[in-house]
């Protein structure tokens, strides 16, 4: 079955957990016990509905107040497609966390708040969605019961948001608009019967139609070798074999293929998958393969198409998401992963902050405070095999890790 991975963003209060626990009642997807303490806490709070926001904020101080804070990852299935849907908070001081949730989705659904309309952290979940490269954009203009359902409300935030998308760098995205009320139900999976004037599908039924093949980044392939197989034993007494996840694209038997780093040449004789023999190794397939000649390959080579290599190099230019309350500072030594490579960094510069409301950026920056966004100068303690993020989103991506907490302080998107 197909998974599609799904980030939301809003603001505080415009909707985003209740959504998703409407989306999970109305396809039966809460459990019996679930939805019991849904209604006890309802009713304790004395509310006349059920509140589904309960079924995703999971932290007491979120129920508490009524916000999400963390990333909650939420699983629910349909007869066509998996959904895995990350819940993202909406303050501005998580921002770290919105890039989170939406760095491994294929499509999001931005909330705008009926009542408000488009705001600044519109534009910031907007700026993250089009920097993180999400193909699939859903505006979701919630709470339309409490503008009486007006098609005119509708019709003035939606022209709003179309001035926003002028400021995009991403032509490729595709950006719908579906009036909603995630309490009432409205146009999330069954069809409104308050706006019959938008003749539009329902969210449900616009995931649902979402092509995985057309909503997904694919680029060259890549396979960075993880493990590298010598079982040793009388049967398999010369097998050598190299495991690892196929990016960007498909690998097939008889291709040939040019190891990193060292640049040597061979053919793809043969791809496991556990015992089975395949001709092909679709993306994202995590397979065995074995090459045609004896060449020296370890953890962390990687094994790309022949005249289709990416770029080798020790210095790289990033859009840096800083996620560590540690500011990031010039001439500051980190540690950087890319895919199953580590290596030495050192900050060399940073060329400027970028302010993701779209409002410009600020130069002469010398250091990086949590949830800030800018271009990095990075130098390496040895080359990295990369891909610009907006031609790979695998091999263009990379974590900074800092050497002395081992914490996560940064995520990186090579430029």
């Amino acid at each position: 079955m197909e998974v599609l991975k799904i980030a939301t963003a809003g603001s505080v209060d415009d909707g985003k957990s209740t959504l998703i626990g409407r989306l999970l009642y109305d396809t039966k997807s809460l459990t019996e016990d679930k939805l019991e303490a849904i209604e006890k806490t309802s009713k304790q709070r004395g509310y006349d509905y059920l509140d589904f926001s309960l079924a995703t904020d999971g932290l007491v101080a979120e129920r508490e107040q009524g916000i999400t804070i963390d990333v909650a990852h939420i699983y629910f299935s349909t007869p066509n497609k998996s959904y895995i849907v990350a819940d993202t908070p909406g303050h501005v001081e998580y921002t770290r966390n919105m890039v989170t949730g939406a760095s491994t989705s294929q499509a999001a659904i931005i909330l705008i708040d009926a009542r408000k309309g488009v705001i600044e952290q519109t534009n910031r979940h907007f700026f993250i969605n089009n920097l993180l490269r999400v193909k699939e954009v859903i505006v979701a203009i919630n709470k339309m019961d409490l503008v009486d359902y007006a098609e005119e409300k509708y019709n003035a935030i939606k022209a709003d948001f179309e001035q926003l998308m002028s400021k995009r760098d991403y032509a490729e995205q595709k950006i719908t608009f579906i009036p909603i009320s995630a309490l009432k139900g409205d146009n999330v999976v069954s069809k409104s019967q308050n706006m019959s004037w938008y003749d539009g599908e329902t969210i449900l039924e616009h995931l649902e139609g979402l092509d995985l093949a057309a909503v997904s980044n694919v680029g060259t392939p890549r396979f960075p070798v993880q493990y590298v197989i010598r079982p040793k034993t009388e049967e398999f007494h010369d097998f050598r074999g190299f495991a690892g996840k196929v990016y960007g694209g498909e690998l097939n038997v008889g291709d040939e293929v040019v190891v990193l780093p060292s640049l040597t040449q061979s053919r793809i004789k043969k791809i496991y998958f556990h015992d089975k023999e395949y001709q092909t190794a679709p993306r994202r397939a995590s397979v065995t393969i074995t090459l045609e000649d004896e060449v020296n390959v370890c953890r962390g080579d990687m094994l790309v198409k022949a005249g289709d290599l990416p770029t080798i190099d020790k210095q790289l230019t990033a859009t840096v998401s800083w996620m560590d309350s540690d500011n990031l500072f010039t001439g500051g030594k980190y540690v950087v992963q890319h895919g199953v490579n580590k290596v030495l960094a050192k900050v060399e510069a940073i060329e400027h902050k970028i302010h993701p409301d779209y409002s410009g950026i600020e130069e002469n920056v010398s250091a990086l405070q949590m949830n800030d966004i800018a271009k990095v100068k990075l130098r390496l303690n040895k080359p990295i095999f990369y891909d610009r993020f907006v031609d790979h989103r695998t091999n263009g991506s990379f974590i900074i890790l800092d050497s002395r907490t081992n914490n996560t302080a940064g995520v990186g998107f090579i430029n």
